[in-house]
């Protein structure tokens, strides 16, 4: 990309598709992508329909619904004319979409038609103005409606700068509160071009979109960063199931692709593993490490092939991967990278180069970012990662005094989790401050290590450890159906034979778990979670819910 042009959105958007404009850029799965100029037009076209909405520079405007190539062209009308883009996920409650139209005093929403319900819920709102996600028809306005049209555009120029405000992100994260993160148009942008030290993006990559693009995480890096490089993004139009996945994969046959850890563990659990267990013979073999990595070379070329054959880059955060997974994925040469960072932050802050393999860790610090430790444990090196660079946000709207929490004077924002960098400046993540359970003698746990010791277990879906009444407790989910299926026998004789082999499960459990950690980590009861745990944007559990 060219520095001399300053880092906002409609300045390097401008440079793409005066470079790329008949190259292919949002689609559906199965649809005939616009090119650059069509959607570029259609972004006018959309920035006019808002002026005669009357909407400002700097006025909240709102987008409640599930990815579609609608979505992107709506962000980039809201930004790219000043105003200010509130990303809401389909997922938060009435009550949270409430609480954060009046917060942030947003005007206008566009809004999906499945989810219309949730605005008719509202009590008392700012809103002025609701337009349909779909065809950006306004079905309420205070006067008269107009009318989208795609051949309009608009007369203003808007002098947008590098530090003006673009997105308020608004997540309910792990804890009850949710804070609205106040992202520049530089946060974003340089975001976007300093993630490419990971891997270089160029006008013949494609990418699959699966997260919610009201997630900082798939915004910068799987929607802008590919926009502002001139590739093609597709969309599902429905759930990321396995039933419409797999079709769509071999369909758009992804370059790249960025997901949360549940899902390749999922896959290496329920379709991979399952392949080197079920024969005795086979499940011998696998505990033989060089014919295991063989195997797992096999595997890797299969599970290329699902991902469509052309995949290049699987860009995986939000959370901790899974070790034995990771494992895997590294003696099957499988293209994944591990990235970190936060909502805060736009949100890259460390990331992994395809084949760079480094065992649980997130890679270095990328370009135009500065990472140390602070209060260094002497034995251990771990402490706070601090952060420092241009994709630091602004601030939490309207919350000065919690800004100033976490941002010292200097620049340094405080992540609030607890990690190490070894000696070639690789970054290694323990876990949340919050989350760590100080044991009796003052030892810290980590329950994030336990539980991914416990998600290896057999027939555990996902589980939790708490810290209950001076005992650590670790609350499992089952895979009841598989469990249903293999004791059929004992189920069939009544519930006390079911129950008690339940028990014994439980019991196989807890010792499995005690087996692998140190004394301190080990836990004193496993009780069952029976409804998946409630989680955030990327898979990850909220744990204020449980403890």
């Amino acid at each position: 990309m060219d520095n001399t042009i300053r880092f906002t959105l409609p300045a390097r958007f401008e440079q793409i598709v005066s470079k790329f404009g008949n190259r292919p850029s949002l689609s559906f799965v199965g649809e005939e992508p616009y090119c650059y100029t069509e959607l570029n037009q259609r972004i006018n076209a959309l920035i006019k329909l808002l002026e005669d909405l009357s909407v400002q520079p700097g006025d909240k405007v709102a987008i409640l619904s599930a990815n579609m190539p609608n979505w992107g062209i709506a962000y980039f009308a809201i930004t790219f004319m000043g105003a200010v883009a509130v990303p809401l996920l389909p997922d938060f409650t009435v009550t949270e979409i409430e609480n954060i139209i009046n917060h942030s005093e947003t005007r206008a929403i566009f809004i999906s038609e499945k989810l219309l319900t949730k605005i008719d819920q509202l009590k008392e709102n700012s809103l002025v103005h609701q337009i349909s996600m779909e065809d950006f028809r306004v079905f309420k306005t205070s006067g008269e409606a107009p009318v989208y049209q795609q051949e309009q555009k608009s007369g203003n120029h808007y002098d947008i700068q590098e530090d003006d405000l673009a997105a308020i992100i608004y997540t309910s994260g792990t804890t009850g509160n949710p804070k609205g993160v106040m992202l520049s148009h530089k946060n974003i942008s340089i975001t976007a071009e300093q993630a490419l030290c990971c891997r270089p993006v160029n006008e013949n990559d494609r990418f699959l979109s699966i997260l919610p693009l009201s997630h900082t995480y798939e915004n910068t890096l799987g929607f802008v960063m590919p926009m502002l490089c001139g590739s093609s993004v597709y969309y599902l139009g429905k759930q990321p199931t396995p039933s419409v996945l797999l079709p769509a994969l071999l369909e758009v046959k992804p370059t790249m692709i960025f997901a949360v850890p549940l899902i390749i563990e999922k896959i290496y659990r329920n379709r991979i593993l399952p392949a080197f267990t079920k024969k005795w013979t086979v499940r011998q073999l696998y505990k033989v490490p060089f014919i295991r990595k063989t195997l797992n070379k096999v595997a890797g070329k299969k599970l290329i092939e699902t991902f469509g054959g052309e995949i290049e880059f699987f860009g995986i955060g939000g959370a901790k991967l899974d070790r034995k997974v990771e494992q895997f994925l590294i003696e099957a040469n499988f293209p994944y990278s591990i990235g970190y960072g936060l909502t805060e932050t736009a949100p890259l802050l460390a990331g992994m180069k395809t084949y760079a393999f480094r065992l649980q860790s997130t890679g270095p610090a990328i370009t135009g970012v500065e990472l140390k430790i602070n209060h260094q444990d002497a034995k251990t090196g771990e402490g706070e990662i601090w952060a420092r660079g241009a994709n630091v946000m602004k601030g939490y709207y309207k919350e000065p005094e919690l800004t100033a929490e976490v941002i010292t004077p200097d620049g340094w924002f405080k992540t609030g989790d607890l990690g190490a960098l070894d000696n070639d400046g690789y970054l290694h993540i323990r876990g949340r401050l919050k989350n760590i359970i100080i044991g009796a003698s003052g030892e810290n746990v980590y329950p994030e290590e336990i539980e991914s010791i416990i998600n290896n277990f057999p027939d555990v879906l996902e589980s939790l450890v708490v810290h209950q009444k001076g005992r650590l407790v670790a609350l499992v989910h089952l895979n009841m159906e598989e469990l249903q299926a293999k004791y059929s026998e004992l189920i069939e004789k009544g519930s006390q034979q079911a129950e008690q082999k339940m028990n014994e499960v439980l019991k196989e459990l807890q010792n499995y778990i005690n087996e692998n950690v140190n004394k301190f980590s080990q836990v004193q009861l496993v009780t069952i979670q029976p409804e998946p745990f409630e989680k955030t944007a990327t898979q990850k559990i909220k744990r204020f819910l449980y403890n």
